[in-house]
């Protein structure tokens, strides 16, 4: 006779087995429903909201995957668009205030090698580095003027200063440098503006979705009582809410850092034009 065990001591399938899979709908869903505890939690979220008893995150715990998907990519794009305001504002804060401290330098000094010794403290400053490619190559085309026992920049304030070789090279050189600051100053600043043009677009979609979810609802109940169309309009319309809210903070700062950069871009062109009738004046 052949023994087998008893059923409780058969074995139990692994715990990797036992798991149940979890989409990306399910973990959307569970977070916006813990937001929508806590918030309720304490007291931010009124529970008497109408009849229906709807509000905002409830709505979004309750949608669908796609409504979800659009805003996740929604609030995505809105932190990282608000980081990016930030990072900005910020940097251009320090730009400001390291030029007008360069400028106060350049103004009060009597040697190019004065200026020069300042420029590493204030390295966020788009002048400094315009100066610094300047005064480079003049350096360098002075010690190629006078060889092997050139006058450089330092000694400039001397009677006998020798010609520069091209005033077209020391053109070029700071136009190059001023395009490097420029794009220093200009990175990241263009994903504001595809936040601004990307986001109402996203919400749009996911409010068309919301809208033919709610028709199909309407179809297959066959009533068009408010309370049946209103929770899949609404649901619709924080689509189009949240990519507004994303769009228009991104507009406006958008405008608003281009029209300081511009600012910026016309104080490197006023200082190139300076530093180059400086080296003219000096040096030809």
């Amino acid at each position: 006779m052949t023994l087998s065990k008893p059923a409780c001591y058969l074995r139990k399938p692994a715990l990797s087995q036992r798991r149940t899979s979890v989409n990306l709908g399910d973990w959307l869903r569970i977070f916006f429903f813990y937001a929508h505890s806590l918030f309720q939690t304490q007291g931010v979220v009124d529970a008497s909201e109408g009849e229906f008893g709807m509000d905002v995150l409830g709505l979004v715990a309750r949608s669908s995957l796609p409504s979800l998907v659009v805003l996740f990519i929604l609030i995505l794009f809105s932190v990282v668009s608000w980081a990016v305001i930030v990072l900005k504002v910020r940097q251009l804060q320090v730009v400001q205030q390291q030029t007008a401290t360069f400028m106060e330098v350049f103004r009060r000094s009597k040697k190019f090698s004065d200026v020069q010794s300042v420029c590493k403290s204030l390295a966020e400053s788009p002048l400094a580095g315009v100066f610094q490619a300047g005064y480079i190559e003049l350096n360098a085309q002075l010690k190629e003027a006078e060889g092997a026992t050139a006058t450089s920049v330092h000694s400039e304030e001397t009677s006998r200063r020798p010609p520069l070789r091209s005033f077209e090279a020391l053109d070029r050189a700071l136009l190059r440098a001023a395009s490097m600051e420029m794009a220093k100053l200009e990175k990241r600043v263009t994903f504001l503006a595809t936040t601004a043009s990307v986001t109402p677009f996203i919400g749009l979609f996911g409010t068309v979705w919301g809208i033919i979810i709610a028709f199909q609802g309407i179809g297959e109940t066959g009533s068009t009582d408010l309370a049946v169309v209103a929770p899949g309009i609404a649901e619709a319309l924080v689509a189009t809410a949240a990519g507004l809210f994303a769009a228009i903070p991104a507009v406006y700062f958008y405008n608003y850092l281009t029209q300081r950069i511009g600012s910026m871009s016309s104080a490197l062109d006023d200082f190139s034009l300076e530093f180059l009738n400086i080296a003219e004046k000096n040096f030809s």
